[in-house]
């Protein structure tokens, strides 16, 4: 699907909206702020799935690759993205009462299709020093976000650095970290993310 940008507006992702959950709090406290991520929403609209497009540009917060700041869908709606361009990492925890009962992420490429399952909150990681990451999802137009979750512990319960995977303290008995393939081909249909489990 070709879509031109050039007539829509973003969103825009500024440092100073992140500062708190980033691993490199030294960096952090002293980098000026900037534009880290553009997202255009509601693109096109189908069927009450809604198609947006968002633009990671390369760059490292200290000594973190660059991210989103993450949420978790309120209502456990499920979500579909598609990399459009460059490389991508999606980082996925799922909360139980007080702790996480399960965390995996999913190295994916251009063409890659990765699901977020419900009830799983995901971040989504520019492993790139160098490429820009532009990548698209489908998600039901009733979905709203819970960003409050994931600063409140400063991030998500893995960073990823220059040096690798870091675990997150501020969370308790964290699951070892497994890594799952992304899909090769789109669900044959989208409905199942109209539900709200």
């Amino acid at each position: 699907m070709k879509i031109n940008l050039k007539n829509k507006t973003p969103d825009i992702r500024y440092l100073d909206e992140m500062r708190s959950i980033l691993y490199d709090q030294k960096w952090a406290a002293k980098a000026p702020n900037k534009k880290l991520y553009y997202m255009y929403r509601g693109i096109k609209k189908n069927n009450g799935l809604r198609y947006d497009i968002t633009i990671i540009p390369p760059a490292m917060l200290g000594k973190e690759f660059v991210k989103t700041k993450g949420h978790y869908h309120i209502g456990n709606y499920g979500e579909v993205y598609i990399v459009l361009k460059g490389k991508a990492i999606y980082l996925m925890q799922k909360k139980e009462k007080n702790s996480l009962s399960d965390v995996f992420a999913v190295k994916a490429r251009k063409g890659d299709i990765v699901v977020v399952p419900p009830g799983y909150g995901h971040i989504t990681i520019n492993p790139s020093e160098k490429k820009e990451l532009k990548m698209a999802n489908w998600v039901s137009e009733k979905c709203q976000n819970d960003y409050l979750s994931i600063e409140k512990k400063a991030g998500g319960c893995y960073y990823y650095t220059k040096n690798g995977w870091i675990k997150n303290k501020n969370y308790k008995n964290i699951p070892k970290l497994r890594f799952k393939k992304p899909r090769k081909t789109m669900p044959k249909k989208l409905d199942f993310l109209c539900k709200s489990n």
